[in-house]
């Protein structure tokens, strides 16, 4: 799907023309190739680069998936050094479908990191499918792993990396639970609504 080669007003965003470019060097894209993959005509993909245009935040959106990253970093933003390490003390549980899950990672990055208790019979009939990749590792406990039509058992030691196009659905196996690593890539999802379900006052 093409994306619309409109521009917002200059001072709306900082200047982006150097990032865009070096990030598209560090993906090994030539401009025609990244300006067809993003649907955008190479010219004007190039005018975005030199900084003759601004880019919409759909068109940031798009680069930022093309390639591999964040939007934030598209706009050269830095995560605080203090975001580098994470606590355990500092990791509170959240509820989110029935699932206790923990922030394992900083926040505003391309990829989450979250540590998961999955309950027996917590939305163990939910199929999902979503862009993005998945990686898991059971910590504790046995995990049902649904993959499109094939079926899985994960013990302690087990993990998983899938496409999360893949139709997926993820269940304890077993009365005590399971407790996993779980790390994913969603650029433009909330985490809870798409992995772990519907939330109630939840802010992921």
């Amino acid at each position: 799907m093409s994306l619309p080669e409109e521009d917002g007003p200059v001072e709306d965003l900082p200047v982006v023309a150097p990032q865009l470019r070096a990030l598209r060097r560090r993906a090994s894209l030539t401009l025609e190739a990244a300006a067809r993959s993003a649907g955008l005509s190479p010219a004007h993909l190039s005018r975005l680069e030199t900084g003759q245009r601004q880019p919409s935040l759909p068109m940031l959106l798009g680069l930022a998936r093309i390639y591999g990253t964040t939007v934030s970093e598209l706009l050269g933003e830095t995560v605080a050094d203090r975001d580098a390490i994470v606590r355990a003390a500092d990791m509170e549980p959240t509820a989110a479908g029935g699932w206790s899950y923990w922030q394992a990672g900083a926040s505003g990055r391309g990829m989450q990191a979250l540590r998961v208790h999955v309950p027996h019979g917590a939305q163990g009939d939910i199929v999902r499918v979503h862009p993005g990749e998945e990686w898991l590792y059971v910590i504790e406990g046995r995990l049902r792993l649904s993959l499109g039509d094939a079926a899985h058992v994960l013990a302690p030691g087990d993990s998983a990396h899938f496409d999360s196009l893949t139709p997926h659905r993820l269940a304890a196996d077993g009365r005590a639970g399971t407790d996993l690593l779980f790390v994913h890539t969603l650029l433009q999802s909330p985490t809870t609504a798409l992995c772990l379900g519907p939330t109630t006052g939840v802010t992921p």
